[in-house]
């Protein structure tokens, strides 16, 4: 199952961002790698602070997903204050582009 995440950080949650952000870039590789990961990034507000996520992911099931984000950095310590699971389809490229 492919899914996005639209997470929003919680109201002065930069400092605890910037200080857990090399466990959350160590946590999307390790993930990347096993291919549940596809693409993310930082949501950025009109200053170009970070003020959230957008992850691209794909998982088996819904509860995979859910497991992932019990031991996501950002998601057990408070970094992300909402975090909105929507169900997708990736675009299939390759096919696309033939």
């Amino acid at each position: 199952m492919e899914f996005v995440l639209l997470a929003r950080d919680g109201a002065d949650s930069l400092p605890k961002r910037m200080a857990t952000r090399s466990s959350h870039m160590a946590g999307l590789k390790t993930e990347r790698s096993k291919g549940s990961i596809r693409d993310g990034g930082a949501i950025l507000d009109k200053t170009g602070a970070m003020v959230g996520s957008v992850v691209l992911c794909e998982f088996t099931s819904r509860e995979e997903l859910d497991m992932y984000l019990s031991k996501e950095i950002y998601a057990i310590s408070g970094v992300w204050e909402k975090v909105e699971i929507l169900e997708m389809r990736f675009v299939d490229w390759p096919t696309l582009m033939q």
